[in-house]
């Protein structure tokens, strides 16, 4: 159904990959080979356990090549885009300055949820991140640490809300 209460047409319905997911992984260093990466893959295990179709993680540098990822995949038409890192303090520290370029809602309370889960936790530098969420057309796009422990958190708060908030992204009424 749609906002209007209409059914979307067979075709249209096929379009939306409501159960797709895309998980990028925002790391020069990633992306250079000097380490692993470890909490990219840590995604999308979790949501292929909460039943998406996801492929292996994107590896980008930051920057530029965010932008060119998340566009991608916004082009493809995934119901969730989860990033991972380059939200802190660092001068390339750019994914939530690309995000919010392509965003035509935040949802600034999800963000403010995941931070304060980690300082609810004791992590006290979960208030430095700068990670946002919101809505670019009809996918959810959601900015996570780059730290395996700041992912951990991310995803239980993720977790009670991620089905509903795809749903209702494509014009789910409220359970």
């Amino acid at each position: 159904m749609t906002g209007s209460g209409t059914m979307l047409g067979e075709a249209h319905t096929q379009d939306l990959h409501v159960h797709d997911a895309v998980v990028i992984t925002c790391s020069n260093r990633a992306s250079a080979g000097v380490y692993d990466d470890v909490s990219g893959p840590l995604l999308v295990e979790w949501l292929r356990g909460l039943g998406f179709e996801v492929a292996d993680p994107v590896v980008v540098p930051d920057g530029e090549p965010v932008r060119a990822a998340l566009q991608e995949a916004l082009d493809r038409g995934a119901a969730v885009v989860l990033t991972t890192g380059g939200t802190g303090l660092t001068p390339t520290d750019q994914t939530p300055e690309v995000t919010r370029e392509l965003l035509d809602r935040e949802i600034p309370q999800l963000s403010a949820a995941i931070a304060q889960h980690g300082v609810g936790k004791g992590v006290a530098t979960a208030t430095l991140s700068r990670g946002l969420a919101g809505v670019a057309g009809s996918t959810l796009v959601v900015n996570l640490p780059g730290s395996k422990g700041g992912v951990k958190d991310a995803m239980e708060v993720l977790e009670p809300v991620l089905h509903h908030a795809v749903s209702q992204i494509h014009g789910g009424d409220h359970a």
